[in-house]
């Protein structure tokens, strides 16, 4: 069995059950080693100091086939001041504002309807809202994220959600036409006590409209570094409907969307408020057959991941050795847990070119690789660039077209490392 480890002392360790159902039967999936927190990016004074690193292993439940991280950092400690800004993505911002006026219309959202966002961050999707005059308000734990997103005209609350939130808001501003969350079922721990936030703030006839990274794609397309200490689940759709359903919740639509390497939008209604579409039971069947409910599914996926970090650690001591520099682009989440995994060989990158001036500056968690503005890469030149937001891999090739004009090579580097 898994173990995970108090947070006040991660030596001592104590036996898991699952976050959803309560169930000790969990097996290992992924043990990625010990890791720093993903976007605890380090400032020039801090590089002496101590840095703290937790284990990172993901597990599944045999009783309900939820994945979950084992040692679970408090989120406190990850979400009070955050530099991830969603803002600086232009496809985050299309992606965006296409589902708010999908949303719009065919929930016929107006003036006396009411919107809320959980973990809203700067404001990129609700402005949309406000700018067709549909009351909305931002939940957000991330202070200087909420700032931003109040000084952008977007109401934000900077609190974390669950039933009190939720019972609480529900009294002072009455229920919710819609309840989005994008990028946030994932992050939060207590997940009955999120989804029952959910029931409590939902509207009757409402729906709560859910993003997250796809866990089939995660294993198939072997994207391990989506895993770090934020996401402390990894979702296929099939243990949902019983964790909804425990809630008086149901599932009556999903949508698979390429966003992030591969995610799921997930409809959820009050039970019986909504008929229940196709797309459920055929995404349901379609990961049956794939073997989403059986332990054989995700066992070779720590190999897999193995021979990333080794197919990595040659091509990098091999440039080494050979005299060629190499950088890298994008200071993401993702971009961390690669970099620490393959460990001491990554030390060789020279640079982290970064698009967000939040980032600019500063330091990557575990290894200290400076982090430096976007348009360093076409000036510095390295050889090559290792391509961390692979998912955003046509918007940064797009951005950054003068750094292959002038003879620098991208490298992907999932779900197998290969120059481009």
């Amino acid at each position: 069995m898994p173990v995970s480890f108090d947070a006040a002392d991660d030596s001592k360790p104590r036996s898991l059950a699952c976050r959803s159902c309560g169930s000790d039967r969990l097996i290992s999936v992924i043990d990625l080693g010990r890791q720093p927190l993903a976007n605890n990016l380090l400032r020039p004074g801090d590089l002496d100091a101590p840095e703290p690193v937790f284990p990172l292993e993901v597990a599944v439940c045999e009783a309900c086939w939820l994945m979950q991280i084992v040692h679970v950092v408090p989120p406190v400690s990850l979400f009070s001041d955050y530099v991830y800004f969603s803002s600086f993505s232009d496809q985050m911002l299309a992606h965006a504002r296409d589902a708010a006026l999908r949303y719009i219309r065919e929930k016929d959202l107006g003036g006396g309807s009411f919107v809320v966002e959980i973990a809203s961050n700067d404001g990129y999707l609700l402005r949309n809202f406000v700018e067709a005059g549909v009351p909305c308000l931002g939940i957000e734990p991330a202070a200087n994220i909420a700032a931003v997103a109040r000084q952008a005209g977007v109401d934000t609350r900077c609190e974390f959600f669950g039933r009190d939130t939720a019972q609480r808001l529900a009294a002072e501003r009455g229920q919710a036409d819609l309840i989005l969350g994008n990028n946030v079922f994932a992050h939060a721990p207590g997940i009955n006590d999120f989804v029952g936030g959910i029931k409590s703030l939902l509207k009757p006839g409402g729906w709560a409209v859910l993003e997250f990274p796809y866990g089939v794609d995660m294993i198939v397309e072997t994207e391990f570094d989506t895993i770090y200490h934020e996401h402390v689940f990894y979702f296929t759709l099939t243990p949902l409907p019983p964790l909804f359903a425990r809630h008086d919740l149901e599932v009556f639509h999903v949508e698979r969307i390429p966003i992030h390497g591969g995610s799921l939008r997930l409809f959820v209604a009050h039970r019986g408020s909504q008929s229940v579409r196709d797309s459920v039971a055929e995404l349901l069947a379609e990961e049956a057959s794939l073997g989403v409910n059986a332990a054989v599914f995700y066992q070779d996926f720590r190999r897999r991941a193995e021979v990333v970090r080794h197919d990595l650690t040659t091509f990098l001591n091999a440039q080494s050795a050979a005299g060629k520099r190499v950088a890298a682009y994008g200071a993401s989440a993702k971009g961390s847990t690669l970099l620490n995994y393959v460990g001491a060989p990554a030390r060789s990158l020279e640079f982290i070119a970064d698009r967000s001036t939040h980032k600019q500056g500063k330091f990557s968690p575990g290894l200290h690789i400076p982090i430096v503005p976007a348009e360093e890469l076409a000036a510095r030149m390295p050889d090559y660039a290792i391509l961390l937001v692979w998912n955003f891999a046509q918007e940064v090739m797009r951005q950054q077209a003068a750094y292959p004009a002038g003879g620098g090579r991208f490298v992907l580097p999932l779900p197998e490392a290969r120059i481009v």
